[in-house]
């Protein structure tokens, strides 16, 4: 009974192990090179951060047959990005080109950082101080003062 069960686990860890494995037969080495590099310079619109190698999610497996047929069309490295960007928008680059909507991402902290900072100081100088050196006391307030500074010393 226990060899069965061990048996049974061994055979479901090599059917799993074997499934995950891409057997891929390229035209030529430079080709199988190039499908290396690109599935690592492309990355899973899923798995946000991962490449397309290192990803098991479904998109990323068809980006990888993907990527492979393209380069059994005859394709290059070039081609291949410029339709995977097509297809999936610049996201897919870990390099994407400067645009309008990078842009702002780049600045727009930046400003909100100077903004507050704007923010603070400005609020800062209109808050009023405890002594106000422009106000000249008159005989009444200054002689209400020392009354006042009298009491405090008792």
């Amino acid at each position: 009974m226990k060899k069965s069960w061990l048996f049974l686990t061994a055979l479901l860890v090599s059917i799993s192990a074997a499934a995950s494995i891409d057997a891929l037969n390229f035209a030529s080495p430079e080709q199988e090179k190039d499908y290396h590099q690109l599935t690592q310079e492309l990355r899973c619109p899923q798995c946000q951060n991962n490449n397309i190698a290192d990803s098991n999610a479904t998109i990323a497996v068809d980006m990888r047959g993907k990527v492979f047929e393209l380069l059994q069309e005859g394709k290059n490295r070039n081609e291949v990005v410029d339709y995977m960007i097509q297809r999936y928008g610049n996201f897919v680059t870990y390099d994407p080109p400067m645009t309008t909507s990078t842009i702002v991402l780049w600045i727009a902290p930046i400003l909100l950082v100077l903004i507050g900072i704007l923010f603070v100081f400005k609020r800062k100088s209109k808050s009023p101080s405890a002594v106000n050196s422009d106000v000249i006391l008159d005989d009444e307030e200054n002689a209400r003062l020392s009354a006042l500074l009298k009491e405090k010393d008792k």
